[in-house]
């Protein structure tokens, strides 16, 4: 029997109803099975991409250099197209669109540790024993899941992994996670879906009975999970997943081999080319996940020759063609880790856990771009004099402002606990004006 929890449901327990719903399409094309919705497509939908680096990524590497300090590394900064604004020499391609994105060098979250870190990163919240906070993804899906009623496919995507859930909002918003070639974990065999034929009326009657036995939301959401996979199976959205699909009815074209250049050929730049479709279909909130930044030793070498050429790539890529097709003011750009590494380089050559001073990247969504703002002091060590320090909430508030959600927004979690947005996080007003 499957496991149930008080906020979701085991994802392999939702792809079985997903292959009981493949079960009813006699050709299991579910493509071919629905006729094209000319309002599918919807311009100017506002929508998230987060590039999340698991790990903790050494911003002091990448984004605010010290190159006249004694822990200063190997790396040299280069001047960007945002003015006074510099980063890593091996983000060349990155550094050319930076009108476009901006820095916060002042975030200072104090949870040095991967879990507690990843958890406050998404959520804003810290851990709490008594609930479980959804991540930012999964409150953008609840906002904008009954404003979409053209949008067949989840809400939040995550690609390369789920960093977290959907908490006490459901499961309903909890992510739906592929891989960066687009396939979906725990799918069921076309075996396991040719003998499941006649299971979905049994199913139906079961789920109904179950909801009127009155054992409280959560079959609801069950069934309504039920239902999404359905709907999932038959829509024609389901191409934005494949990269190299033609979807010439959702107004996608097949991606040419210069824009999957574009983005490099490798997982990061697969997943921000997919996350690009998606949002062009709908979806407003897409994360995009690139781990390999817990850098204890051989920081340098690894950033050079691995993590930097992917993630110039990526980024650039992402932006230009964000730009070139006139949808970089409604998709907010977010990168950040759970936190940044050591201003000090350890005897590894590597840094450690650091979260009281370090950067995360910001850009697109109508914001006030090309411009860094707060500081560390010369040695990265503490937030500068004068610099105003930033919490997770803050950024995250400033996407709400980009994406149109209410600052007094207040949900509610399974205690009757009122929970207000971001956890009171305010935008950044160099950023939102």
């Amino acid at each position: 029997m499957p496991v149930w929890n008080n906020y979701g449901m085991k994802r392999r327990h939702f792809m079985q109803h997903v292959a009981t719903a493949a079960s009813t399409i006699p050709a299991l094309n579910f493509l071919s099975h629905v006729t094209a919705n000319a309002g599918t497509v919807r311009a100017n939908q506002k929508a998230c991409i987060l590039m999340w680096m698991g790990g903790g990524p050494p911003s002091i590497d990448i984004f605010d250099l010290k190159p006249d300090s004694k822990n200063g590394g190997e790396f040299k900064p280069i001047d960007t197209a945002a003015r006074d604004v510099q980063i890593s020499e091996h983000m060349p391609e990155t550094a050319k669109v930076f009108n476009d994105l901006s820095l916060v060098r002042s975030m200072s979250t104090r949870e040095a540790d991967h879990s507690r870190g990843r958890y406050y990163m998404h959520t804003s919240f810290v851990p709490n024993p008594t609930v479980t906070h959804p991540t930012f993804g999964s409150v953008v899906s609840h906002e904008f899941s009954g404003q979409r009623k053209s949008l067949e496919i989840p809400a939040f995507v995550s690609i390369s992994g789920a960093s977290g859930d959907a908490g006490f909002l459901g499961m309903a918003h909890a992510p739906f996670v592929v891989d960066s070639s687009g396939r979906i974990r725990n799918e069921p065999s076309e075996d396991n879906k040719r003998r499941l034929p006649g299971r979905l009326s049994m199913l139906e009657e079961v789920e109904s009975g179950f909801i009127r036995s009155g054992r409280g939301d959560l079959p609801k959401d069950h069934l309504s999970v039920y239902r999404n996979a359905v709907n999932l199976m038959t829509s024609r959205q389901m191409a934005a997943f494949n990269s190299a699909a033609a979807a010439p009815s959702l107004g996608l074209e097949e991606e040419s081999s210069q824009t999957r250049e574009l983005y490099g050929q490798n997982s990061f730049g697969r997943g921000l080319l997919m996350a690009r479709r998606l949002v062009e279909v709908g979806v407003p909130f897409v994360e995009v996940n690139m781990g390999g930044w817990d850098l204890h030793q051989n920081v340098f070498q690894t950033l050079r020759d691995q993590r930097l050429p992917q993630l110039d790539r990526g980024i650039s890529g992402l932006v230009q063609d964000l730009k070139q097709r006139s949808m970089l003011d409604d998709v907010v750009l977010v990168w950040m880790g759970e936190f940044g590494r050591t201003p000090r380089i350890n005897q590894n050559v590597g840094r450690d856990h650091w979260a009281a001073s370090w950067t995360t990247m910001i850009g697109g969504g109508g914001l006030k771009n090309g411009q860094a703002i707060g500081a560390t002091d010369p040695d990265g060590i503490r937030i500068a004099d004068g610099s105003k320090s930033y919490l997770p909430g803050d950024i995250w508030a400033t996407v709400a402002f980009a994406l149109g959600i209410p600052r007094t927004t207040v949900h509610t979690s399974k205690r009757g606990r009122p929970m207000k947005l971001v956890n009171g996080g305010m935008p950044i007003k160099q950023l939102t004006g």
